[in-house]
């Protein structure tokens, strides 16, 4: 049975299931009309439990003039970086040259960074200049999934191209009998295992639990801990796990390339020979992306006193601007990729003109 209540709902005390209060006003954010607040009602066991079917953002700013400049902005940089990463696949999978591991790998980061501008700066333009800024249960669910799916195989990317270079200048004798095609397809398969293990994980536990009061998020996109905290149940230990599982994984890998690069830029400094100038441009715009890639995430999950201005911040600078950065560090730094990018455009404006 399902119909749309009329009354409210007491929260209730921690750890209660809330039920519909008779007389009561219903729960919501200052600002955001009461219509925007979808309830679906379920009979179980004789007993009604309500259930959230959507929430609601408050999104980024009330200001219009704000709006403008961050929709003018954010689909600028969106539009950027969905080309500059397609641009880099395509130069990779086309030009012989470029078939190597370091590039095999650069080519699968570029399709994970596609799907971060994907999965949440689309939702967040469209919303900008909505009133009614909301996501059903489900989207909100499939966008926590892909969010940590992507972000765990980027972690896992990241790793796997600091062993490459790692190799690469440490052990350049055995680097092609080390980084073989099966090595590179094998660090592929283990960054999305691990990526939809991280995910997985954490949403068995989320998925059930009980929604039935404020279903608004201050934010302008699903994740983990704002998400959690509408729970009408106690949350602390699954926003430790969350903490564990997101925040110190993401340190701790952080830390771990941190003093692989470290390692490597030693090794690097011994040498003084062209190579190893080549090796340290490399090495530096590998270490840009890492900085990139972690200083939004280790802030979001580790930092005790969370703000949500910052927040929405750094989630607009990992979901926008991260990507198109990646694409432009990895381009500029990078001679071969630049030579390469040329061909591949100018073949294109010649077929262009062909036909």
């Amino acid at each position: 049975m399902h119909r749309e209540p009329d009354v409210g709902f007491d929260p209730g005390s921690p750890g209660s299931h809330p039920g519909p209060k008779a007389g009561a006003k219903p729960l919501r954010h200052p600002g955001i009309p009461t219509s925007s607040f979808f309830y679906r009602i379920e009979l179980m066991g004789g007993a009604n439990h309500s259930v959230v079917s959507e929430f609601v953002f408050l999104g980024l700013t009330n200001s219009w003039e704000i709006q403008l400049l961050l929709f003018v902005f954010s689909s600028m940089f969106y539009v950027a970086s969905m080309m500059g990463n397609s641009l880099i696949m395509l130069t990779v999978t086309f030009d012989p040259h470029l078939h190597s591991p370091m590039y095999f790998l650069l080519a699968n980061l570029s399709f994970i960074d596609l799907g971060v501008s994907s999965v949440i700066s689309p939702k967040m333009i469209y919303d900008l200049f909505r009133k009614r800024k909301v996501i059903s249960f489900g989207g909100c669910i499939t966008q926590i999934f892909f969010l940590h799916v992507i972000g765990g195989v980027e972690m896992m990317l990241l790793i796997a191209m600091a062993f490459d270079r790692h190799v690469a200048i440490c052990k350049p004798l055995h680097y092609l009998t080390i980084m073989n095609r099966k090595m590179c397809i094998l660090l592929l398969v283990a960054a999305w295992v691990v990526g939809l293990a991280h995910s997985m994980i954490q949403l068995v536990f989320v998925i059930k639990l009980p929604f039935c009061g404020p279903n608004v998020l201050d934010s302008f996109y699903c994740d983990f801990p704002q998400f959690i905290k509408l729970a009408c149940t106690d949350t602390f230990s699954l926003e430790f796990m969350v903490t564990a599982n997101s925040g110190f994984i993401s340190l701790g890998s952080f830390f771990i390339l941190i003093v692989s690069y470290s390692f490597i830029l030693i090794t690097v400094r011994k040498h003084s020979s062209r190579g190893s100038s080549k090796a340290l441009s490399t090495l530096s715009a590998h270490i840009m992306v890492v900085i990139l890639f972690f200083g939004p995430c280790i802030f979001v999950y580790i930092w005790p006193h969370p703000t949500s201005c910052l927040d929405k911040f750094l989630a607009v600078f990992d979901a926008v601007l991260t990507p198109f950065f990646n694409s432009v560090i990895y381009t500029l730094r990078n001679k071969e990729m630049k030579v390469a990018m040329s061909k591949i455009c100018s073949q294109f404006i010649i077929y262009r003109r062909i036909s």
